[in-house]
C-alpha cells in the first residue's frame, strides 16, 4: 500500500507491505497514513498489547515520533486528577480512562499524537478522541458507532487502523540503511510481574509493582537511552533518546514535576473566559506553571482569564513538588552512577526497577538505602532503536 509520504514530504515515495502476504498485522480502515504514522502505530500497538497481557487491564499509549509521550492502564481517576484532565463529571469507560491518563501525562507532547488502545473502541472513548488534536488510532476493533465517529474526525482524514491481536510476528526483524541490511532476533521477551518480584533492597507495594511493569513495557518501545517515572497506573514523565542516562533521569523528572504541578489548586482554579478552547486552556496552564512567561504571553493570558492572574513563585512550586511521593522509576539500561538516584529522590521516587550489572551496583544500592528507596535488578536490558 502506498503511504502519504516518507518521514518528510520531499520523500514522496513510501509504501508498506506485509512480509507474509497471507497475514496482515495492521489493516487500514480510514485515512492516509505516512511513514511516521505507521512507525508510531506499530510501536504503540505492541506496547498496549503487552501491557494488557501483563497487567490484565485496558491500556492506552500516546505516541509522538516513535516514542510514547504517555502510557497508562485503566486506574480510576480521583476528583483532583479528573479536574486536571478536564473530564470531571464525565462518564468514562475503563478504556477511555486509560487514554485520558496516557494523554494527560504530558499534554504538550501529546498534541497531534498517534493513539494505541488495547481493547475494542467504545463510543465514550471515540467521543473523547473526537475532541482532541490527534493524527490517528490503532486498536483491535471498533464498535460500529465509534468507528463512524472517528471516520468523521478531521473532515474524514483521521487515520483509523485495526490491529490483529492474534498476529504472531517473525522471529527476526530487519531494516535497511545506506545499502546495508541489519537483522536481529525480535525482542520478544515479555515483561511480567515476576520481573519485579525480588527487590535487592526495601519492599514493594502492589501498586508499585504494577507501575514498574507499566514503566518497563513503556520503555521497551521508547527510543534509548530512556528513563521513566510512573504513578497510579500511568507514566508521568519519560526521558527518551538521551545519550547520558542522568540526562534521561533529569528530563523525566522535570516532566513528572510539571505533571504534579498541574494539580496545584492555583492551576486548577484558573478561570478561563467562555469560548477559550480546550487545547488553548491546556497550553495556557502549562505555560502558567512553567512560569517563564514573556511579557507578551502574560498580557495574552490575562486577556483570556476571568479574574486576576497570580503566578506561582519558586518557593510555592518547591513546596508543592515536595508532596510528590510513591513514584516508581524505571530504566532501560543499568544505572551507572549514584547521581541518578540523587536526582530521582527530588521527584518523589520510592521504587526503582533497573537491569543492574554495573560495576557500581553496590554504590547505587547504598544510595537507594540513603533515601529509603526500594530497588529491584531485573537483569533485563530494554534498549530500543
Amino acid at each position: 500500500m502506498d503511504l502519504k509520504y516518507g518521514c518528510n514530504p520531499h520523500q514522496a515515495f513510501a509504501s508498506v507491505e506485509a512480509i507474509d502476504p497471507d497475514t496482515l498485522p495492521i489493516e487500514k480502515l480510514n485515512g492516509t497514513p505516512s511513514m511516521i504514522n505507521y512507525l508510531d502505530a506499530v510501536n504503540a500497538w505492541q506496547l498496549v498489547l503487552e501491557l494488557r497481557r501483563a497487567l490484565d487491564l485496558p491500556a492506552a499509549a500516546s505516541f509522538k515520533h516513535v516514542s510514547p509521550a504517555g502510557a497508562a492502564v485503566a486506574v480510576e481517576l480521583d476528583e483532583e486528577l479528573a479536574r486536571c484532565y478536564e473530564v470531571a463529571g464525565r462518564e468514562l469507560t475503563p478504556l477511555a480512562t486509560a487514554y485520558v491518563r496516557a494523554r494527560g501525562a504530558d499534554p504538550k507532547c501529546s498534541f497531534g499524537d498517534f493513539v494505541a488502545l488495547s481493547d475494542v473502541v467504545d463510543v465514550e472513548t471515540a467521543n473523547f478522541l473526537k475532541g482532541v488534536v490527534s493524527d490517528g488510532v490503532v486498536a483491535p476493533g471498533y464498535d460500529p458507532e465509534a468507528l463512524e465517529i472517528l471516520k468523521r474526525k478531521k473532515n474524514g482524514g483521521f487515520i483509523v487502523l485495526q490491529g490483529d491481536a492474534d498476529f504472531t510476528p517473525p522471529e527476526t526483524e530487519s531494516r535497511e540503511a545506506y545499502g546495508l541490511r541489519l537483522t536481529q532476533d525480535r525482542n520478544n521477551r515479555q515483561v511480567t510481574l515476576d520481573d519485579v518480584a525480588n527487590p535487592v533492597c526495601g519492599t514493594f507495594t502492589e501498586a508499585a509493582k504494577r507501575d514498574m511493569v507499566l514503566g518497563l513495557i513503556a520503555l521497551k518501545y521508547t527510543q534509548s537511552n530512556s528513563v521513566g517515572y510512573a504513578l497510579d497506573g500511568q507514566m508521568i514523565g519519560i526521558g527518551a533518546g538521551q545519550q547520558s542516562r542522568v540526562d534521561c533521569t533529569k528530563l523525566a523528572g522535570e516532566k513528572a514535576d510539571t505533571w504534579h504541578l498541574g494539580r496545584h489548586p492555583r492551576v486548577l482554579d484558573l478561570a478561563f473566559k467562555s469560548g477559550v478552547k480546550r487545547q488553548e486552556r491546556i497550553n495556557w496552564r502549562i505555560r502558567f506553571l512553567e512560569g517563564d512567561l514573556t511579557q507578551f504571553e502574560e498580557v495574552a493570558l490575562r486577556e483570556v482569564l476571568d479574574g486576576d492572574l497570580v503566578l506561582l513563585n519558586d518557593e510555592e512550586k518547591r513546596d508543592w513538588i515536595a508532596k510528590l511521593d510513591g513514584v516508581s522509576l524505571v530504566s532501560d539500561g543499568f544505572i551507572p552512577f549514584r547521581d541518578n538516584i540523587d536526582h530521582a529522590s527530588k521527584h518523589g521516587v520510592k521504587f526503582i526497577a533497573q537491569p543492574g550489572g554495573s560495576t557500581r551496583d553496590a554504590d547505587i544500592e547504598s544510595a537507594c538505602k540513603d533515601y529509603g528507596i526500594a530497588m529491584v535488578h531485573t537483569g533485563l536490558r530494554l534498549f530500543h532503536h
